[in-house]
């Protein structure tokens, strides 16, 4: 749930006219709670304490053909979109008293919803796009059609982060970035991109598993081209072309591992330096095209990745160009075409890479769609119904204590100095902590959509979100700003603001319920928040201070002892797994894995205080037979009760910085003497680990 990135106007509320009342579609959705009931009694706790929580809902809740996972939340997921899915179609029917928002978001469900129209389209949508790549003349026509890519296919803006492999879009990435220096200050990124797989081990490893993917895309990025007109043996070259572009660009990329560290990152260049790292590729066009003003500088994410995009653009052909061109052309707009283009896309990245037996209902793609291209005017629908003042302040008031036991953490640390307690806690009293939703909304109304075409209200959406971000080019920074629509199930600390940022979507059952006790919701939400408030203390947000400034405010001791603390969380982490034949990374991982062992630790120690001051145990044994301090484990563990398929779990180890559910509750009890006192754990068990990682 770490974001490395990078609104309470009540009248805004109203504008979609959505009351807070449930309509029939959303009461039929029964949200996941915590039970005690689902407790597995049979399993030994301090033998796996995942399966004691976890087994019963899992053996009762399979994965549906149409999903890739299933977990405790995925009813809230639903449920989230249902809400969504009411107020667009609420406000689809042409009416001229329909405000601007409302004719937005109804126009677009109807595009989107309307496949018969899609079908009898076929490649209309794109047709002008894929003249326009057959009419280059030269390789030094690329920059413009890289823009024009960037304009209207989401995702230019998406990575050049700690937290994603690669920016998912053809050849770069490019968008604002806080300057890692000074954080008030906002430069343009460059990151490396270009990849349809994800992340570079897709296109390097030799694991059989992993060849075998690759040659399954490459059969997808040949069919698509056989669906938009290409006879079989040019198909075949020109999926070849891509592969082999992809692969050269993959080589070039930095590993996942060495991109978690911040300063790998920190690359200074002007645009002159920019322009002679890559000769063959026209930047002043490129940023011209796409409408980018100055910067102070530009942040290069990877500049080796430059040198092997430079030796790419020189080495293929303008034919091979022109193949990378029209397949990134239709790979972005798959979705949103006829449904031979929405099966296949399906049959590959669905079925293929996720292990998804069948594709999701229409409608909740319509959602997903929405929700990425219009999310805060969907999301003040949804704040308006699901998210009412008492769950902010009661969330708002559980932060607080978390920070707070946070800061009595750090005073007990027998390893670190006195200078870096109180730089930690400066850095501590800085978080400032947004719930719910942005206090001003996105202005969408220059976004042009439409009831004729899912693919230009896309285009249009991507154009505009790609205009704002680069605005934000040498101004000062939005803190008020969220990555996040209010709606997502997630959460994230954002180390370059140092705010921590908890949609409403997520402050929901089975996370948050204020129909549950004190102990339920700090093992589920409260470990949330204390998991994102420790990200400003892991292993990459310890680097910057309490400004968002990439400065070191360790003393030289203290950062080795942290150092020495983050090898046992490595090593814990890095472990067999047997059932699906491969090894995970804890340098990988580490960051996650630190935040989840803290994150429980600090949501525990705010509980006893909590309970301290309204007199009460947490050791006192209730009706189900728990007491509170078996409760708050045991809600910890139940929001990660998921069932997952192989392949999804696959390339989630191979590419993921968070680990798999298992070993987000085992690993993390096994470290903590509170939970082997709760549940009567004994030296020799698996829960019992010696010896314990520990960093906060």
């Amino acid at each position: 749930m770490n974001r490395f990135t990078a609104r309470l106007a009540l009248g805004a509320l109203a504008v979609l006219g959505v009351g807070r009342e449930a309509t029939a579609a959303g009461d039929a959705i029964q949200l996941t709670r915590f039970d005690a009931s689902l407790v597995n009694r049979k399993v030994d706790p301090c033998t796996d304490f995942y399966a004691y929580a976890c087994s019963t809902w899992l053996e009762k809740n399979p994965i549906p053909p149409d999903q890739s996972f299933w977990a405790t939340a995925s009813n809230l997921q639903i449920w989230n979109e249902t809400i969504l899915r009411e107020t667009m179609e609420q406000a689809a029917p042409p009416d001229p008293k329909r405000t601007r928002l409302q004719q937005q978001i109804g126009d677009y469900w109807q595009a989107c919803i309307d496949v018969a129209s899609l079908d009898q389209k076929g490649l209309q949508p794109i047709r002008a796009d894929l003249d326009r790549i057959a009419a280059m003349k030269s390789k030094g026509d690329l920059p413009k059609a890289i823009a024009r890519l960037h304009l209207s296919v989401p995702g230019v803006t998406g990575g050049y982060n700690t937290y994603d492999n690669y920016t998912p879009a053809a050849l770069f990435g490019f968008g604002p970035i806080q300057d890692f220096a000074n954080a008030q200050l906002v430069v343009a990124a460059i990151d490396q991109g270009g990849m349809g797989l994800p992340g570079r081990e897709s296109y390097l490893s030799d694991e059989a598993k992993t060849k075998e993917v690759r040659q399954k895309y490459l059969a997808h990025v040949q069919k698509l081209f056989a669906l938009a007109g290409e006879k079989p043996d040019q198909a075949a070259s020109d999926a070849a072309a891509v592969l082999r572009i992809e692969t050269a660009l993959a080589r070039a990329a930095m590993d996942v591992v060495k991109r978690r560290d911040p300063a790998n990152l920190n690359n200074v260049r002007s645009l002159a330096q920019v322009q002679s790292a890559t000769p063959s590729f026209d930047w002043k066009t490129y940023l011209a095209e796409i409408g980018a003003p100055a910067p102070a500088h530009y942040i290069v994410a990877a500049p080796e990745f430059l040198a092997g995009m430079e030796k790419l653009v020189k080495s293929e052909p303008l034919s091979a160009w022109k193949a990378y061109l029209r397949w990134w052309l239709l790979h972005g707009n798959a979705s949103a075409l006829s449904t031979p283009f929405v099966e296949a896309n399906f049959d590959f990245f669905g079925r293929v890479l996720f292990g998804s037996k069948e594709l999701r209902p229409r409608w909740r793609r319509c959602v997903t769609f929405a929700d990425r291209d219009l999310g805060e005017a969907l999301g003040q629908a949804y704040v308006a119904r699901a998210f009412p003042p008492e769950s902010k302040q009661r969330s708002e008031a559980m932060v607080h204590s978390i920070e707070a036991a946070l800061g009595k953490n750090i005073d007990q640390l027998e390893w670190m100095s006195a200078a870096t307690k109180k730089a930690a806690k400066e850095k501590l009293t800085a978080i400032e902590e947004k719930f719910g939703y942005p206090k001003t909304w996105i202005d969408y109304s220059s976004v042009t959509i439409g009831r004729e075409s899912l693919a230009a209200n896309m285009h249009s959406a991507s154009a505009f979100e790609l205009h704002r971000q680069l605005n934000k080019i040498g101004k000062p920074v939005d803190r008020g700003e969220w990555t996040m629509t209010p709606a997502t199930i997630n959460a994230y600390y954002d180390a370059q603001l140092n705010t921590i940022n908890f949609p409403a979507g997520i402050l929901q059952p089975p996370y948050f319920d204020p129909k549950q006790p004190e102990a339920t919701n700090y093992g589920g939400i409260g470990s949330v928040i204390g998991h994102e408030i420790v990200h400003g203390f892991d292993d990459q947000g310890r680097k910057y201070d309490g400004q968002g400034n990439l400065r070191d405010w360790w003393t030289p001791e203290d950062g080795k002892q942290y150092d020495e603390r983050g090898k046992c969380i490595t090593a814990e982490y890095s472990q067999e797994v047997s059932d699906l034949g491969v090894k995970t990374d804890g340098l990988l991982t580490q960051g996650e894995d630190t935040a989840d062992n803290g994150g429980v630790r600090i949501a525990l120690m705010a509980l006893e205080s909590t309970a301290a001051a309204q007199g009460k145990s947490l050791d006192v044994a209730g009706p189900d037979g728990f007491t509170d301090r078996q409760r708050f484990f045991l809600a910890y563990g139940f929001v990660w009760c998921a069932n997952i398929r192989p392949q999804l779990a696959r390339m989630l180890v191979a590419t993921d910085p968070h680990s798999l559910s298992q070993y987000r509750v085992n690993n993390v009890v096994q470290n903590l003497p509170e939970f082997q006192k709760a549940f009567g754990c004994k030296k020799g068990q698996a829960m019992v680990r010696e010896p314990a990682c520990r960093v906060w």
